[in-house]
């Protein structure tokens, strides 16, 4: 038996889905794109006199008859790393943070480009992060290439998936060489995908030039994709949590819509950014309960639809490495991995989802480590019959070297890293009383020092540096900020 946690029954589940699809059909949703209007009038969606695009149920069954229940994705050798099949949590840091939290002067500052190098050697040895995310927008780059060069940042350090985006409809563009350098043909990038991509419908019901073009092309090249809505309970959605999650399901169902209409078969998940919305002080909290309930509900709705899901979860509004931040994150990675979240992005994160620390990020791991211990649950272990373990108990009056104990210590007890504090207070004292914040650092350090460039060619490496070299000149800069070039 494997614990679980559990939201909405059937029924109601059903009935969001229902409520959601009567919002499509009948509220309908304003799609911006010509050609994505085009794509859906072609398939017999219908435009009102309002111009809002009604999406009839037979669009939604058909786009949901033709999307894969699972798929994988692969880091840049084209190794498979994981698989979103809604058999276990996998997860990534949380992305597109425009500031970092500075590991010196623990102030929150802008996000430059030896920040974005650090992050993704540290991901790397991360176990646990199953792929890497265009975490940080870096500033010290013109803005028409910040969503392509964090992309090209990670490919060139990091070998794991990445799940990045794009930011305008030209910039996916660069980003689409990027990844096709990397795989070498849109066949093979098909075949084993490298980078998911995030598009987000705008609350409420509406895609944007920018969002349904990118999910359109992206669906072309069967690059899978995230659906992330992001309703605010209270403001922009419902201030019910039922009614932001018909919103929600509505929103997600569209671009699944979209997706299947340009390519059938197209991968993707059932993704969400909900968040409440605290009229106090006019903040959108991503640690709050409900706001992890209303994430984690939402991927019960994707199950029942028969797709895989995504959430933001697992992360904190702090400003700071302390304990809101870990209170926060560590709810919400539990429910999240209790809930079978496909893909939980969130780890790492600071202050709305506005800011990455690589402190909390090892921390954050440590965590989802935690998860996994709590998913695999409680079963016996040559438990049975249970006298003679206990005969041997009280004649050793103990059982440190007991048979038992070195067959089972290892599956049975998890045992974290040096971030997580289990000394004893005199042995805490000899070594110096160090704080989380310093056995975090100390453990930043340790696994960015251990890092290893990923094994793609130096003719691939070329390639990505010539593509963002052209994209960056176009944007006016002569010289990309100097890295350190992979050996």
């Amino acid at each position: 038996m494997y614990p679980k946690f559990q939201l909405l029954d059937d029924d109601l589940a059903d009935r969001i889905i229902t409520e959601a699809k009567i919002i499509l059909d009948e509220v309908g949703v304003d799609v911006v794109d010509g050609q994505t209007k085009a794509l859906l009038a072609e398939h017999g969606a219908l435009e009102g006199a309002d111009a809002r695009v009604h999406f009839g149920s037979g669009l939604v069954e058909a786009a949901l008859d033709t999307t894969p229940l699972s798929f994988s994705l692969y880091d840049v050798e084209g190794t498979e790393t994981h698989t979103f099949d809604g058999q276990k949590t996998h997860f990534t840091p949380g992305s597109a943070a425009i500031n970092v939290l500075d590991r010196h002067s623990g102030a929150i500052r802008p996000a430059i480009t030896s920040d974005l190098v650090a992050l993704a050697k540290l991901v790397s040895r991360l176990e646990r992060m199953n792929a890497q995310s265009t975490a940080l927008v870096s500033s010290d780059v013109p803005e028409a290439i910040a969503d392509s060069y964090r992309l090209y940042l990670n490919l060139l350090h990091c070998e794991k998936p990445v799940v990045t985006g794009a930011f305008t409809i030209e910039g996916f563009d660069v980003m689409r060489d990027l990844v096709l350098a990397v795989r070498g043909s849109s066949e093979a990038l098909a075949e084993k995908p490298v980078a998911m991509f995030t598009c987000c419908p705008t609350a409420p019901l509406r895609w944007t030039d920018e969002g349904s073009r990118n999910l359109i092309d992206c669906a072309r090249l069967r690059i899978p994709v995230e659906i992330i809505p992001v309703p605010l309970t209270g403001f922009m959605a419902p201030v019910t949590l039922v009614g932001t999650l018909v919103q929600h399901t509505a929103e997600v169902l569209s671009g699944v819509v979209i997706a299947q209409l340009a390519q059938p078969g197209t991968p993707l998940l059932f993704g969400g950014s909900p968040a409440i919305f605290d009229l106090r002080f006019e903040t959108t909290p991503m640690g709050a309960m409900e706001t992890t309930m209303l994430t984690c509900a939402a991927a019960e709705i994707g199950r029942r639809l028969g797709l895989p899901t995504q959430g933001y979860v697992a992360l904190s509004d702090s400003k700071a490495l302390d304990a809101q931040a870990g209170l926060e994150t560590g709810m919400g990675a539990t429910l999240a991995a209790l809930a079978v979240i496909d893909n939980v992005s969130g780890p790492g994160m600071l202050d709305f989802e506005s800011c990455q620390s690589l402190e909390k990020l090892v921390v954050d791991h440590e965590i989802c480590l935690m998860t996994d211990r709590l998913r695999a649950g409680i079963e016996p272990r040559d438990d049975f019959p249970s006298r003679p373990l206990f005969e041997e108990l009280l004649a050793e009056k103990h059982l440190l070297i007991a048979d038992h104990t070195r067959r089972h210590v290892r599956e049975e007890l998890s045992f974290p890293g040096q971030v997580i504090d289990r000394t004893s207070r005199a042995r805490w004292l000899e070594e110096g009383a160090p704080t989380l914040a310093d056995r975090a650092a100390a453990e930043v350090d340790r696994r960015i020092a251990d890092f290893e460039p990923s094994g793609i060619g130096s003719d691939i490496r070329r390639e990505l540096a010539g593509i963002i070299t052209s994209a960056a000149r176009s944007a006016g800069m002569d010289a990309l900020p100097e890295i350190e070039q992979p050996a």
